[in-house]
């Protein structure tokens, strides 16, 4: 997964669970991270948005609120807020 300087993710290889077919194709994004099938994506809004692979809820879960300032992704993803 790549993050282009006009804020376009852009991903390459094995997509067994869509985490490069279904990546987001709007600009707008400030950072990325990537677990072992799944991705998840920063916008310059402070929301998350998430890609790949939901065998164990890592995109159901994902919060639809804003004021997220960094993500981190693994097994399960991280996000810290703008109010600590």
């Amino acid at each position: 997964v790549g993050l282009r300087n006009d804020g376009t993710v852009v991903t390459w290889g094995r997509s067994s669970d869509g985490q490069s077919n279904d990546a987001p194709t709007l600009a707008g994004f400030v950072a990325i991270a990537c677990g072992s099938h799944h991705s998840v994506g920063l916008r310059n809004d402070g929301t998350v948005v998430t890609w790949g692979d939901n065998s164990r809820g890592q995109r159901d879960d994902a919060p639809t609120c804003a004021g997220f300032v960094a993500i981190a992704c693994d097994d399960h993803d991280v996000g810290l807020r703008n109010d600590g």
